[in-house]
């Protein structure tokens, strides 16, 4: 096997922290508890980590400690760590940004289709975090390559998906909204268009959901406690056109690609999603002008038809509910009415 074939160890969720708890050994030394976690975390420099401790990142028996505490034997320690934390240097870059709402602690962001959220292997320019990273320049040039804030993005969405992101501006923002997402607080709900059409006008997906085994850039779903981590997905049914379906997923979860896993774990793939086979005539008619028509709206939408179309979340110093929406992209918008046209077309018939 290639080194590029190795399939992760790591099955990183799309919230970009995860729990990691520990229990100290009967014989462990009394030790800082910001050294003890630094020798834990991969590049992980002692400033980042005690400003990760200040920030409520990490708590000791349940409750949370200073950097100058010292572990003792038996303590239970819950630490929210980044999932391979990026490395890559962040470079300013002057990108358009839809900035939904900002103040002081977070920002909302609506992401255009074909921009990934950060840097990392392959991409390493034109993300979402170098647009970012200009912008807030623009607002304190004094700012160092230490004071972005590459910590606050707690979530993310697939390149090619659509909508709502949130940033946290500050250690304390991204601690506040990260446990959140842990708790399964956040409201999170996607637009899809999906192959097929669903029987049930609503219903719940429960799979795991981790890495494929063969092809280590797609996800798999797997019975419960088999392999991967838990995951759900809440669906109902918007609109229907016989061969494909508008739905509204709601997360439980959120896995990379959960959306995309369980649609097509339950029969209905996302409308073009060519990582998961969604880019070929899943349902319909064999005749020529109905595959013309397809691969028309093929050309419409040539992206997964996908929108992360509303979120809500508590704020981190406010404690008020904050709820956005972002209404659907024209590539989606566009599709839906080639397709309600082309139903309304056969039913005239």
């Amino acid at each position: 096997m290639n080194k590029a074939d190795e399939i992760p160890k790591e099955e990183a969720p799309e919230e970009l922290y995860e729990r990691k708890s520990f229990k100290i050994d009967p014989g462990q030394e009394a030790l800082r508890i910001d050294k003890w976690v630094q020798q834990r975390i991969e590049n992980a420099s002692r400033s980042k980590v005690q400003q990760a401790i200040e920030a409520g990142f990490l708590t000791v028996n349940g409750k949370p400690v200073k950097n100058n505490y010292k572990i003792k034997p038996g303590d239970d320690i819950l630490l929210m760590s980044l999932v391979n934390p990026e490395t890559t240097e962040v470079k300013p870059e002057n990108i358009p940004l839809n900035i939904v709402f900002e103040d002081d602690t977070v920002m909302v962001l609506n992401k255009p289709p074909n921009m990934v959220v950060h840097p990392g292997v392959g991409n390493y320019t034109g993300t979402l975090l170098n647009g970012i990273a200009y912008y807030l320049l623009q607002q304190k040039p004094n700012l160092t390559e230490e004071d972005l804030p590459r910590y606050g993005l707690v979530h993310r969405i697939d390149k090619n998906t659509t909508g709502l992101i949130v940033l946290a501006k500050s250690p304390d923002a991204a601690a506040h909204l990260a446990k959140q997402f842990f708790n399964h607080t956040v409201s999170r709900k996607y637009v899809a268009l999906v192959w097929g059409n669903v029987e049930q006008d609503e219903g719940t997906v429960v799979a795991h959901v981790g890495r494929h085994q063969r092809h280590r850039k797609m996800f798999e779903a797997y019975p419960e406690g088999e392999s991967g981590k838990h995951a759900i997905t809440h669906y109902s049914v918007m609109e229907r056109f016989n061969y494909v379906t508008l739905v509204q997923c709601r997360l439980e979860t959120g896995r990379t690609h959960q959306i995309r896993v369980h649609m097509k774990h339950i029969g209905h793939t996302l409308f073009n999603d060519w990582e998961y086979g969604g880019d070929k005539i899943l349902k319909g008619t064999i005749y020529a002008k109905y595959k013309q028509f397809v691969d028309n709206c093929f050309a419409i939408c040539p992206r997964v038809a996908l929108h992360a179309a509303t979120l809500g979340f508590i704020h981190p110093k406010t404690n008020k509910e904050l709820f956005f929406e972002a209404p659907l992209p024209d590539d989606i918008r566009l599709l839906i009415e080639k397709w309600r046209g082309y139903i309304h077309k056969k039913t005239e018939i």
